[in-house]
């Protein structure tokens, strides 16, 4: 599906043929950056055999893409729920669900973190220009979600602080820290992961009963 590169460039909802040229590139974006590759809106286009004209209608910019990329690299991670009442295991059942997504992806999360720290130097070297800033933070809200027992328990300062406390043993920079600096395979990551957020949960609630 080619259009010209003068034709009017209007968002579209993929659906049909148009649903299968967006999975197409959100693969292709994914390949290519599950090979260390933080590829541009044409850079997919061209690998894709795409026109750019179709492909930044779809992705307006490498932010929109990346992002998507990160969205479907995610996939069952952004559903999860959980029908516990208790914080401390819900955060553990978030952990289970996601270490192993993030390891499968490593590669394509690498690349979205090293889009993410371009742009923070280039904002900070003031050379960043019109380009839509490519924003993480899923982690927040599934963090938010893990812990919701506790909304009505704890103070929301401190409630938000868990959050931002748990989100620092939840993620890809857990895979950085715990594999690339210590050499852990997934079962001890998980481990050390798991105590440490458990341990979070428990000060928590053990301050909030104090």
């Amino acid at each position: 599906m080619d259009v010209s590169d003068t034709e009017d460039l209007q968002p579209i909802e993929p659906r049909g043929a148009r649903a299968r040229t967006r999975k197409l590139m959100l693969q292709t974006a994914i390949a290519l950056m599950q090979r260390g590759e933080t590829p541009s809106v044409s850079d997919v286009a061209e690998a894709a055999a795409v026109s750019r004209a179709t492909a930044y209608r779809y992705f307006p910019s490498q932010a929109a893409l990346v992002h998507a990329v990160v969205d479907e690299a995610l996939g069952p991670i952004l559903d999860w729920r959980s029908d516990s009442a208790d914080p401390e295991a819900r955060v553990q059942q978030l952990l289970t669900l996601t270490m192993p997504r993030v390891a499968e992806f490593e590669a394509t999360f690498k690349a979205a973190l090293k889009l993410s720290l371009e742009q923070w130097a280039q904002r900070r070297a003031g050379t960043f220009g019109a380009e839509p800033p490519f924003k993480r933070g899923h982690r927040v809200d599934l963090l938010q979600m893990a812990i919701a027992p506790l909304k009505n328990k704890l103070p929301e300062a401190k409630f938000q602080r868990l959050a931002k406390a748990l989100s620092l043993v939840y993620g890809l920079e857990v895979l950085i820290v715990l594999k690339d600096l210590w050499g852990l395979e997934m079962a001890e990551m998980r481990d050390v992961a798991g105590w440490a957020a458990s341990a979070l949960v428990r000060a928590a609630v053990a301050e909030a009963g104090a």
